[in-house]
């Protein structure tokens, strides 16, 4: 079921409330918990030593809500979009209040002003605010209100599109500026109380509470392999984005910044965690973006059926290595496509989106020791890491093309699909580097094996148990020599990309 998430971004006027998409890259990496505070001066809300958390029932949380709001700002950004020269277009009837306009109709404005609205939190004295890239995305102008509905200009200092997090700063702040304390996400259980405070639908001083429901959670919306959300039941709506998630001894946990869509469910929220936004402070404020580390792999996860394929014991973790890009780090050190790697500086590798979170907060030019699996054996393998180009997110992420190619060829009964030689022609459809060997898939069984797997119409078959294949007989030869229940581990190639697909001969029984 595809996902819609609440996005808590600017509304244009053409729109009485927005609800749009937002899910971010985060390289959620294990920090002290006081790490980002080194940038900033000890913030003036502090908790006792050894301070008890009021537990709901027992108690009142109104002594802590009082404490904490101060702290917590509403943003308002005003967005300006023009259209471009020749474009102005007659307003359709029944929109003509939305331009100002008389009804009657008449031209559109040469250019189109938005509001947005969100949350934030103060970080120090100097007026430092942290809140989501998509809250002052493409503003114009940005003002902020306190609690104490003083309202102040800020700007924005730095912004991190792939993890939602925002650094601004009011232009004048004052002098008696109430400040929060920056907590410890990775303490956080599942289970343990939070607390919500911001402005959903500009109802601002909200609070609302709930829950951990979950840690580490991965493919909300764009799915990057940098999420690595705390989700909560805590309610959060529109306006509460950019706002704090807080433990109960106050300290902020996480920023709040997306909801699942509530017409598919709701008590479903996520925050970025605290620890990500700290160790992201630091180049926020002195550069305004982050740089990330990059080796220059193409990673998945490490399936039970890819560990069974790969020959590996049950239970085994890891990230399993798809492609090495050409001319990157990983190349350099030997990095080659089937290892699976299972550890990182000597730390377990659970995940391959955790070893990308992990790899992306390496500095470029530190060197790092991965350890891995090749082909049954162990083996270390160090390299020196790079900066992450500004269009590695493309890199590897294009759409898989399909493409047809017409030569008759040889049925692979237990696999459920049908391959034909690679001839100059099929090579040309499928944009094919010259020199490249495999066997193309014409068909498949509908329902089959391969077709579960993901195999599709046009994929290029470069091997089938780590032995390549250039002709549809060796593909045959090679699947002959399995039986129903083994698995099949096919190397695949889908335009520029390469992928291991493990499909179980004769299919699931």
């Amino acid at each position: 079921m595809r996902r819609y998430l609440l996005s808590f971004v600017a509304a244009s006027t053409l729109i009485a409330a927005l609800v749009a998409c937002t899910g971010r890259d985060h390289a959620g990496a294990e920090q002290p918990a006081r790490a980002g505070n080194a940038l900033f001066k000890e913030a003036s809300v502090t908790v006792p030593a050894q301070a008890e958390a009021p537990v709901p029932g027992s108690t009142s949380l109104a002594p802590l809500i009082e404490r904490l709001k101060p702290a917590v700002v509403n943003i308002s950004t005003t967005t300006v979009t023009k259209h471009p020269r020749g474009a102005r277009r007659q307003v359709p009837e029944g929109l003509e209040r939305f331009f100002g306009l008389p009804p009657g109709g008449g031209e559109a404005p040469n250019e189109l002003r938005g509001q947005g609205l969100g949350s934030g939190f103060i970080l120090n004295e100097e007026g430092f605010i942290l809140t989501n890239h998509h809250v002052i995305k493409d503003a114009t102008d940005i003002r902020v209100k306190l609690a104490d509905d003083r309202e102040f200009s800020a700007k924005v200092i730095g912004k991190d599109p792939l993890t939602d997090v925002a650094l601004i700063k009011l232009t004048s702040p004052p002098r008696d500026l109430p400040t929060v304390v920056l907590g410890d996400s990775d303490s956080l259980r599942q289970g343990d109380f939070v607390l919500a405070l911001g402005s959903p639908f500009g109802l601002s001083g909200t609070a609302t509470m709930g829950i951990v429901s979950a840690k580490h959670r991965g493919g909300v919306g764009t799915g990057s392999p940098y999420d690595d959300f705390l989700q909560t039941d805590a309610a959060i709506n529109p306006g509460n984005s950019g706002g704090p998630l807080f433990n109960l001894r106050g300290e902020v946990v996480g920023i709040n910044t997306a909801i699942i869509s509530p017409q598919i469910g709701q008590g479903i929220g996520f925050a970025v965690p605290v620890n990500l936004a700290k160790s992201l402070l630091p180049q926020l404020k002195s550069g305004g973006k982050v740089v990330r580390g990059y080796v220059g792999v193409s990673l998945s996860e490490l399936t039970p059926d890819l560990a069974a394929a790969f020959g590996l014991p049950a239970g085994t973790k890891g990230a399993l290595i798809q492609q090495v890009m050409p001319k990157t780090p990983a190349e350099k050190a030997g990095l080659e496509a089937g290892d699976v790697v299972t550890s990182l500086d000597g730390k377990p590798v659970e995940s391959s989106s955790g070893l990308s979170r992990a790899v992306a907060l390496v500095p470029p030019g530190q060197s790092l020791k991965l350890g891995l699996v090749r082909k049954g054996a162990p083996k270390t393998v160090t390299l020196t890491v790079a900066q992450r180009p500004d269009d590695e997110a493309s890199i590897g992420r294009e759409d898989w093309e399909e493409g047809e190619a017409s030569a008759e060829g040889s049925k692979s009964p237990k696999l459920g699909f049908k391959v034909a030689a690679l001839n100059p022609e099929a090579a040309r459809e499928l944009k094919l580097p010259p020199g490249t060997s495999g066997v193309v898939v014409t068909d498949l069984v509908e329902g089959g094996p391969a077709e579960q797997a993901g195999v599709a119409r046009g994929d290029l078959i470069l091997e089938v148990n780590r032995q390549p294949v250039s002709k549809p007989g060796d593909l045959v030869g090679l699947v002959a020599k399995l039986k129903d229940g083994d698995m099949a581990l096919l190397r695949i190639r889908r335009g520029p990309n390469h992928a291991y697909v493990a499909v179980p001969v004769g299919g699931r029984k």
